[in-house]
């Protein structure tokens, strides 16, 4: 029997207007923005209909935005009754995937989000460092190059996105290097980041105590469907284990990529991208085309 995973998106599909249609068409929607507001002591609806887009890519600003704008469309899978058997999210995304699936509310989690958020932003700031994209390089040359490229500095793959897109992440002189071996190794395309930091690298480290903290003052409930977590792609239920998750997630690569395969072996053939974006279906698409993935952000995308 077929299964349905919800996916959730992470910093990066964030976009000025995004949640606009989700507050305008729905009261519950509406009133979790409002307690957002409450919850993070800023205008965050100004900042996501208004902008401007520097204020809203901002990491402390970005994160929780893209967390309650997820929950907020999270809300329209929740009135459709549309039934599923798995969750994940995609680095941030696995704070929304958690909320999604009730092992934590939307106020702990919004919390928990504003202050990784902060962490990581503060980490690049003590640790500047840098991000890039490689496109068309498979898995075991781009780990060469890595390996090869840190000689100049520190330089490790952060994202393993899809088959055909890596992520690499730490000092501007090592991600520069891997950049200049991976396009000499034949990758069709590297692309720097806009980041304010090298996250998913030994550069976060410093944001390590303080989230450690941060989720030590609430427990996590049992999930109502398992979640597949980044830093192993296995499906995980026990309340115990999510903290620990988390917070090896920092430094860690996201291996979304075996998260998805993991999916599919567990016998997902549909999932929801539920939040603003699309980026995650696009990803999809460059790990297997035998997943379906449909978008949910706006009150029509699950009536078609």
């Amino acid at each position: 029997m077929s299964k349905r995973i919800l996916l959730f998106p992470g910093q990066g599909s964030q976009y000025v207007g995004m949640g606009k249609k989700l507050a305008e068409s729905s009261s519950t929607a509406k009133a979790m923005l409002a307690r957002a507001n409450e919850v993070l002591g800023f205008d965050l609806a100004d900042i996501l209909f208004n902008g401007p887009e520097a204020a809203l890519t901002a990491t402390e600003v970005a994160q929780p935005a893209i967390f309650t704008v997820s929950m907020m469309a999270m809300e329209l899978v929740k009135e459709k009754g549309v039934p599923f058997d798995y969750v994940a999210g995609h680095s941030l995304g696995e704070s929304s995937a958690l909320c999604a699936a009730g092992a934590m509310t939307f106020e702990e989690g919004l919390a928990m989000v504003r202050t990784r958020g902060l962490l990581m932003a503060k980490a690049g700031e003590l640790k500047p460092g840098a991000m890039c994209a490689v496109v068309g390089l498979e898995r075991e040359k781009l780990e060469a190059v890595v390996k090869e490229a840190s000689s100049a500095g520190v330089v490790v793959p952060a994202n393993y996105n899809s088959l055909t897109q890596i992520v690499i992440s730490g000092t501007r002189e090592g991600v520069a290097q891997a950049a200049k071996l991976a396009e000499a190794a034949g990758a069709k395309k590297v692309v720097m980041l806009a980041v304010s930091g090298a996250f998913h690298s030994p550069f976060m480290e410093f944001a390590v105590p303080g989230l450690r903290e941060a989720l030590a003052k609430f427990s996590f409930k049992a999930p109502k469907v398992p979640v597949i977590v980044n830093v192993d792609a296995k499906p995980v239920s026990d309340p115990g284990a999510f903290a620990g998750f988390l917070l090896q997630q920092l430094t860690g690569p996201v291996r979304w990529v075996e998260c998805m395969q993991q999916a599919q072996a567990l016998g997902c053939t549909e999932a929801l991208e539920v939040g603003p974006g699309k980026v995650l279906m696009g990803l999809a698409r460059g790990i297997s085309r035998d997943l379906k993935v449909t978008p949910v952000e706006n009150p029509e995308d699950l009536q078609k």
